[in-house]
């Protein structure tokens, strides 16, 4: 499918490259973000909490085992383009259906390939995530830079609403229902409902728009926030919705962009990183066990909470529960009540990771004993 023919990519900052096209032909614009996994693009690419962004594989070889109709993450591709730099000439995986850059042409999604795509890693580790653009219609970079620096940026970005799912819908239990949760949708990957379905949680997917009345109206057992997109500096609503729950005791349970806004419920400040973690060898540690796992990350911004301090909050006493060791990142908090009994939590990281690796999925199961037992209680 590839065209072979030429593209350009110019980042805000006026770094250029040029490449050959990689699915769609056209012309894209998004924050320039790498990504550092070796395998799993299929669900990376299908991620929503990738909206807006364009995704730079730091992987050189990429496209080798196609894309199948099992793996996606959600209906479509999100990213808004997608950098490699040695595409596979053919899929060669008994799953398969099409080559990558089939799909990419088919969703109208546009790429570069054949850049070096190290050096534009690290350009972006030292210059800090940026705005980009790729075209293979502009050949020249002055013209294409200002398109760029026209084009709107991350920080400030109120984008949940624009991934969120339109009507509610529910993933059952397998076999038996055991609790009931209400998942708030900011962009939820599709494997998130499915692992707490195998736990016999009974999943109510909402709208990033729903209030806390729609929450209680399914008479959860919890609240879940999932990813998504965007600076959560702007997510008021959901964070009205995550005190609204707390204040009634309502266990809750966030990952990723839910882990931003529950730190802004509890009072902490969000920020933006440099250039982000983005893939799924990222090193982390539990607190509350010493545990360091390996975990799947896609996050351009972080809390803002005191590492080494416990923080009295209107719901009880936060702390922070999970750093990363590459930079020391908080990448978990936990809410704690009067007698030490755990009354939600949230992560940073996506422990659903169904590209790998699955150190995390614990959290699932310790999410079910905090329903269980407030159920109990």
């Amino acid at each position: 499918m590839t065209t072979n023919a030429p593209a350009l990519l110019v980042l805000e900052d006026g770094r250029t490259f040029r490449g050959r096209s990689y699915g769609a032909p056209g012309e894209t614009f998004g924050e320039a973000v790498f990504s550092t996994g070796m395998t799993g693009y299929q669900e990376t690419l299908t991620d929503p909490s990738y909206h807006r962004q364009v995704v730079v594989q730091t992987a050189p070889h990429i496209g080798n085992t196609g894309v199948n109709d099992d793996d996606p993450e959600s209906g479509r591709i999100w990213v808004a383009g997608y950098v490699v730099r040695d595409p596979a000439r053919r899929p060669s995986s008994w799953r398969s259906r099409r080559s990558l850059d089939e799909e990419l042409a088919a969703q109208g999604i546009v790429g570069i390939s054949g850049i070096d795509t190290r050096a534009l890693t690290r350009h972006l580790r030292e210059r800090g995530a940026m705005r980009v653009g790729i075209s293979t219609t502009e050949t020249d970079p002055d013209a294409l830079r200002r398109r760029v620096l026209d084009s709107p940026e991350m920080l400030g970005a109120d984008l949940a609403a624009e991934v969120s799912t339109v009507e509610p819908y529910v993933v059952n239990a397998d076999g038996e229902r055991r609790l009931t949760v209400v998942a708030l949708d900011l962009g939820i990957k599709t494997m998130t409902p499915r692992r707490m379905a195998e736990r016999g949680i009974e999943v109510h997917v909402l709208p990033a728009t729903a209030t806390i009345d729609d929450v209680l109206s399914r008479q959860p057992d919890g609240l879940f926030l999932s990813n998504g997109p965007g600076d959560p500096a702007t997510a008021d609503h959901p964070m009205r919705v995550v005190q609204a729950a707390l204040e009634r005791d309502l266990p809750f349970f966030g990952i990723c962009f839910g882990n931003q806004v529950f730190g802004r419920a509890l009072g902490f400040g969000t920020y933006k990183l440099g250039y982000g973690h983005r893939g799924i060898n990222q090193p982390v540690q539990d607190r509350t066990t010493g545990k360091v796992e390996v975990t799947a990350h896609n996050h351009g911004f972080a809390v803002d909470a005191p590492r080494d301090a416990v923080t009295e909050t209107p719901y009880g006493k936060a702390e922070v529960s999970h750093v990363c060791l590459n930079d020391d990142v908080v990448e978990g908090l936990a809410l704690r009540g009067g007698n030490g009994e755990l009354k939600g939590f949230s992560v940073q990281y996506h422990p659903e990771a169904a590209a790998g690796p699955h150190d995390a999925a614990y959290l699932f199961d310790r999410f079910a004993d905090v329903m269980s037992a407030k159920k109990e209680a």
